[in-house]
Parts: C-alpha cells; sequence; structure tokens
C-alpha cells in the first residue's frame, strides 16, 4: 500500500479537533492581526484605513508608536490595538515613575476604552542590540507603565511587554531542546516573571523569509511557505515538523555549517520557556511576513511567494491545529504589513511587505475580506468555475516520489485518511497516485477550497470533473 505517515503520538490529538475545526467564522478568526507601520508618504488617512479594516478579518492591529490620529480612527471598530514605546523612551520611564503616569496619561487613558488598546509594548529587540545598559532599564520600565496603568485603573486591561528577535535562543535544535541564550536568562528571568504576573505575551519576530534567502533551494522554498515537503524531525521527540513557522531554528553558526536548518521555531521558543520555568506564558508573533517585490540580487521576493506564505499561514492559523508542541491553538499572529513603507532603508524588499497599497485595493488576495475566507482572483490553479462543485486532482505526469511527499503532507495535517487505508473505500486501486489524489483533495476541501491549498509545489489543479469512483467518494460540492 501507499505508505501514510508515521505521527508522534503527541500529534494524535490533532485529529480529534478535525470535526470542530473545519471552519470558522470571522469572529473566531480574532488571531490574526496586521503590522501598521508609518515609514512612509504614501500612506491613507487613518480614517479611510479603519474602513479598509472594517471590510477585513483583521481584528488586531500593531503600531510601532502611538499615533493619536490612528488609535482615534480606529475607536469603536472592535480592532484591538497594540502601541509600542521606542527604545530611546525606556530610559526615562525606567528611571522615573512620573514619566511613565506621564506617558499613560497621554497615549492609553484618552482613548480607552473606546479604542481598544489592549497592550503596550517597550521598545523592540532591546536585549540583542549590544547596549546593557538598555537591556538592564527594560524591566524597571515594564514595571513602572504597567503601575502606571494599575493607577489610572486599567490594570488587568491593558497590558505591558516587549518585542524579542530570535536570536535571544541560544540552542534550538532540535526544538524540544530550545534554551535561551545563557547570558540573557538572567535578565529574562525578571521580564518573564513580569509577563507570567501581569498575564503578558511574550512578543517574538518570526521571519522564515531570511531562511530561505540564505538556502535558496526547491525544499526550503516549501518548508517555508507551508508547501508539501519532506519535513524535518525532531531528533528529541520524533515529531516530524512540516513548516518553518511551527518549528524554525535560530541558531547562525549551525545553519551557516549545514544548510536548511536556519528555522524560526514558535516549538523552541516554547521550550526555551519551558526550560525556565514559564511554560504558561503565552507566545505571540510580532511580525511575521513575506515580501512581493525585491531588488534583482535578492532571492525570495515574489507576489506568488508572498501570496502563499501569508496565504497558508492565516490557514494555518484559522486550522486551530497549533503546533506540535502546543495543539489545539493559535497563537496571535501580526502580519507584516498593512501597507508598503516607502521610506524604509534598505534592500527594495523592505519596502514591499503591504497587503494593500495606497489606493485601499489588494496587493494581492490571501482571504481576509470580510465577504469570503478566499481569494476572488489567482494566478495558481485559478477555479474553471467558482460557483461549480469543485475537487484538486493531481496534474498529469507527476512522478510517484512526489505524489508520496503530497500525500504525506496531506495526511498529516489533521485530516481523515482512513478511507484510503486497507479496509476503506477509497483503498483500491492501492497506488500512490489514487491515494494521494483522494488525500490532496480532502486537504483543499477541508481547508477551504483556496487556490494556494490545491498548489502542492504545482503538482495539482482544480477540476469541475468529479473524480470519485465506485464507493469512493470524493468530497467536494459547490463553493
Amino acid at each position: 500500500m501507499a505508505s501514510l505517515p508515521q505521527l508522534s503520538i503527541s500529534l494524535l490529538p490533532l485529529f480529534l479537533l478535525f470535526a470542530v475545526t473545519a471552519f470558522y467564522s470571522v469572529d473566531s478568526q480574532s488571531f490574526v492581526g496586521v503590522n501598521y507601520g508609518q515609514v512612509a508618504d504614501t500612506l491613507p488617512s487613518p480614517a479611510a484605513t479603519a474602513n479598509l479594516l472594517r471590510s477585513t478579518s483583521i481584528k488586531k492591529v500593531r503600531l510601532y508608536g502611538a499615533d493619536p490620529a490612528i488609535i482615534t480612527a480606529l475607536a469603536n471598530t472592535g480592532i484591538g490595538i497594540v502601541i509600542g514605546a521606542s527604545n530611546g523612551d525606556i530610559p526615562a520611564l525606567a528611571s522615573d515613575p512620573n514619566a511613565a503616569t506621564q506617558w499613560v496619561k497621554s497615549n492609553v487613558v484618552p482613548f480607552y476604552p473606546s479604542s481598544d488598546i489592549t497592550l503596550v509594548t517597550l521598545g523592540n529587540e532591546v536585549l540583542t542590540v549590544g547596549d546593557g545598559a538598555l537591556a538592564s532599564q527594560l524591566l524597571p520600565a515594564m514595571r513602572n507603565v504597567q503601575n502606571a496603568l494599575a493607577t489610572a485603573g486599567l490594570g488587568g486591561k491593558v497590558r505591558v511587554s516587549t518585542v524579542h528577535v530570535m536570536s535571544v535562543l541560544g540552542q534550538s535544535d532540535p526544538p524540544s531542546s530550545g534554551r535561551f541564550r545563557p547570558e540573557l536568562e538572567d535578565t529574562l528571568r525578571g521580564v518573564l516573571a513580569f509577563l507570567r504576573d501581569n498575564g503578558s505575551p511574550f512578543a517574538i519576530n518570526p521571519y522564515p523569509f531570511f531562511a530561505y534567502q540564505s538556502d535558496p533551494r526547491p525544499e526550503t522554498l516549501a518548508f517555508c511557505l507551508f508547501q508539501p515537503n519532506s519535513g524535518r524531525v525532531d531528533s528529541g521527540t520524533g515529531i516530524k515538523y512540516m513548516n518553518m513557522f511551527d518549528a524554525q531554528i535560530f541558531d547562525f553558526e549551525f545553519y551557516c555549517k549545514t544548510g536548511p536548518n536556519y528555522q524560526v521555531q514558535v516549538d523552541a521558543v516554547h521550550s526555551a520557556l519551558n526550560s525556565l520555568g514559564f511554560k504558561d506564558v503565552e507566545i505571540m508573533v510580532a511580525e511575521t511576513g513575506w515580501p512581493y517585490r525585491g531588488d534583482s540580487n535578492e532571492v525570495g521576493p515574489s507576489v506568488e511567494n508572498a501570496k502563499a506564505y501569508n496565504g497558508n499561514l492565516i490557514a494555518h492559523l484559522r486550522s486551530m491545529v497549533g503546533t506540535p508542541l502546543m495543539p489545539g491553538k493559535s497563537v496571535d499572529t501580526y502580519i507584516f504589513a498593512l501597507y508598503d513603507e516607502n521610506l524604509k532603508p534598505g534592500p527594495g524588499s523592505e519596502r514591499a511587505f503591504g497587503l494593500f497599497k495606497p489606493d485601499l485595493t489588494m496587493t494581492y488576495d490571501v482571504g481576509l475580506s470580510n465577504a469570503r475566507q478566499g481569494p476572488s482572483s489567482s494566478t495558481v490553479n485559478p477555479s474553471p468555475n467558482p460557483t461549480a462543485s469543485q475537487w484538486c486532482v493531481p496534474k498529469a505526469g507527476v512522478s510517484d516520489a512526489q505524489l508520496q511527499t503530497n500525500l504525506d503532507y496531506a495526511c498529516s495535517h489533521s485530516i481523515d485518511c482512513g478511507l484510503i487505508q486497507p479496509g476503506g473505500a477509497c483503498f483500491e486501486p492501492n497506488t500512490v497516485a489514487s491515494h494521494a489524489a483522494y488525500a490532496m483533495n480532502l486537504y483543499y476541501q477541508t481547508y477551504g477550497k483556496n487556490p494556494w491549498n490545491c498548489d502542492f509545489s504545482q503538482t495539482a489543479t482544480v477540476t469541475s470533473a468529479n473524480p470519485s469512483y465506485n464507493a469512493c467518494n470524493y468530497p467536494g460540492g459547490s463553493t
């Protein structure tokens, strides 16, 4: 028989989630957020942006500062708002409680609760910028701002955190062995105790895009984009990771020596938190994304890749499968970014992460519209008739090796592949091609009939011809 993936026992609970996670309302997707940067002179007005956000399923917005015009425009929208203080603000906030009180009075109190400010982030990547004095001031600043919020009657309503780059990890291969850098552990213990005591999240910035830039091989790209791949096994637990977002290892020296193991790993962070006794601290992905354009010498930026990464990330979050070490939940994730920031320095890709253009049209569609969960159009496997019944099938001429990869990938993503096992209605014919076709279609039907879910590294296509046969019924119907 065509082989099926050997799943770790720890993954079995994911299959129990299938019956209740196939479809979600917009209200249940509050974990999908977006970063709203302002290093640009082409941005729409805050009021126009608020109207745009109302037309989407985006329920959270992260600001890098505390622009009062934006905060006011988002009032009464039901959108949660993260505001920030810069690294340069930290010394004053740390040394003077009155400065923290004034900051809260200026940036939070006038707007809350009409504007649903939920979190204040102090600084960005403070512990890894190489400024020991600034790092030592982070926790006192966090305490002073949280105390000021409590004094203003907002304790437990507006929380305080900070944002970390993934290099706070010193060990992360395999994910189950994740540890923080030893020289940061003492500082992190204090920060983590603060986060735990106040119910605040540990915020990280994972970017699989940068991993692919350093290792531009097809298998690495598929692993980055949530597309079919052979997966990577955690030698400590036997768990197979199927995408870089769940299982990214940040060990640059190791990566440069060995290749495609440079992976930003949510589970590695979870293990690192656990190693210090803080496994109950929630993880928040403060930034992640993929550019749709870049300079001629940049590897990876394209509309197709950006659409695949962000679209599949959103589908992954909506599925609620979680990660292998944190099954059955989705972490709050803020996609970078709402708009391009045309004044940012650096390579061209830095100015091409926007989901929307200044005229408020989509750069590409990843299914964030309130009207529907799927895109209106796609250059990848477009549906032959959006109102007809549709099925996802392999293209002609695809090798058995690729089909086996597709089969393993689909069946490891919380779908029921029982019908293609012995005794199942779709077991015969007992071929890789037949079993892969059934599993690929079931994956496509389960995850919202989005064109990118019938891509499988460009080896599949959508058809209106029902592939069902005998007693083997392929799920599919009118969209």
